[in-house]
């Protein structure tokens, strides 16, 4: 006798308590198989495909998209035979999820539906089987086909014509018969321009879901709880694109800016560590880290992203760009993980890439410090005692007022804005 089992969301990690469904996988009639994907769902930091550990016949959806989903609460029921068709649902955790726009090979070629849309429970099969699949299959009643109540052949031609579902239409002849009317309204309604679309609604309140409300209830916990102060610097950044150029004239990856500044940024944190510290939780302490998991900017399908490089301080330039590339990629496409969009301890924001010079950003919760940069372009500056056209940029940098005085943020900021002008410099340090 085929068992129904209740699948629950899985505790996604990271510490989140629920999810919001984004859409649905499969149908309810539709057989699926262990560890199939059955929905995608969006957490605070990620969209992720939840594969099911029960293979069978879908039975029961939980929740519509857009509506939250705790973890612990149901998502489907499946119909599986005793002992088959199921996984031990204790090896859900260690599954890696899917991330949004990666999509799994399908399993057991195509999908399959069985009864209407609310399949009913599978009988008791009339003999042994082997796979859960099949009983459900062989065990759930089809449907009987409808009987369309039509008497007239013109009828029918004139609504096979023109494409109308006679099944999907109620009559206004005796017992529900289906008149020449009927049709006729049928294919006018057809033939009819669409609806033009609604306007917007003025005052109109538009939800925070997902990604968008993670960042808003960030945002408003570090405005809140940080004594945020910025300082800036116009900077010459002309002998940094010449080291650019000259280090991608030669073979091997290219080196982007955004490369070089995250080696700056790692070199510069060496000599500032207590910039990569973050207050404790109670506000008791200031935690210095080890290690600088550098968090950027980047902007992606589900809007702007801070993808993390872990141990940004052991990566070479190369190695940074590389990874500063896959990420930026994953944002892109919105395939990053949770694991990889936490944990950052420093963060670096490159605005310029808005064509935009400056900016006194919000810091990143719970970091103590984030670099600013503006876009580079040629600008009339004095060097050398003489007036000419350099390749000027706009460095701002945030701190927390708690973990350092102004004396240290503006060290941090003018050694940082020293390297930029005079690359060299950083052989000194490394």
């Amino acid at each position: 006798m085929p068992v129904v089992r209740e699948f629950t969301l899985p505790d996604l990690g990271e510490g989140l308590t629920g999810a919001e469904v984004v859409r649905w996988m499969v149908e309810v009639g539709e057989v699926i198989a262990v560890d199939q994907p059955v929905v995608e769902v969006e957490t605070a930091k990620a969209v992720v495909e939840v594969p099911c550990p029960y293979g069978g016949v879908v039975t029961a959806l939980f929740g519509e998209p857009g509506e939250e989903v705790a973890v612990g609460a149901p998502l489907v029921t499946v119909a599986v035979a005793p002992g088959e068709g199921e996984r031990p649902v204790v090896a859900e955790v260690e599954r890696p999820l899917v991330g949004y726009g990666v999509a799994e090979p399908s399993r057991g070629g195509r999908r399959r539906r069985v009864g209407g849309p609310a399949a009913p429970v599978p009988a008791p099969a009339p003999e042994p089987v082997v796979a859960a699949p099949a009983v459900v299959v062989s065990a759930v009643a089809v449907a009987a086909p409808a009987v369309v109540p039509v008497i007239s052949p013109l009828v029918r031609r004139s609504a096979r014509e023109h494409g109308i579902d006679l099944a999907a239409l109620a009559g206004s002849g005796p017992d529900g018969l289906i008149m020449r009317s009927d049709v006729e309204r049928a294919i006018a309604a057809k033939a009819a321009p669409p609806a033009p679309a609604a306007a917007v609604a003025d005052g109109e309140v538009v939800p925070l879901r997902g990604l968008r409300r993670a960042v808003a209830e960030k945002l408003s916990r570090s405005h809140h709880e940080i004594p945020a102060a910025t300082c800036w610097v116009d900077v010459d950044a002309t002998e940094l694109m010449a080291l650019r150029r000259q280090l991608n004239a030669t073979p091997g990856p290219k080196v982007s800016v955004l490369a070089l500044l995250a080696r700056i940024c790692t070199v510069a944190l060496a000599r500032f560590p207590e910039l990569n510290s973050s207050v404790t939780e109670d506000g008791s302490g200031i935690r210095r880290h080890g290690a600088v998991h550098l968090g950027f900017a980047a902007q992606g399908e589900r809007g702007l992203v801070v993808p993390v490089v872990r141990d940004a301080q052991a990566l070479s330039t190369e190695q940074l760009g590389a990874e500063l590339g896959r990420l930026t990629e994953g944002a892109r496409t919105g395939a990053l993980t949770p694991a990889e969009l936490t944990g950052g301890t420093f963060t670096l924001n490159n605005y310029g890439v808005f064509g935009v010079d400056g900016s006194t950003p919000i810091l990143n919760h719970p970091e103590a410090a984030m670099l600013g940069v503006g876009r580079i372009v040629a600008k009339p500056w004095v060097h050398q005692g003489e007036l000419a056209v350099r390749e000027v940029t706009q460095l701002s940098f945030t701190f927390d007022h708690r973990v350092c005085d102004g004396g240290t943020a503006g060290g941090f900021l003018r050694f940082v804005a020293d390297c930029v002008e005079q690359p060299g410099m950083l052989l000194r340090q490394l």
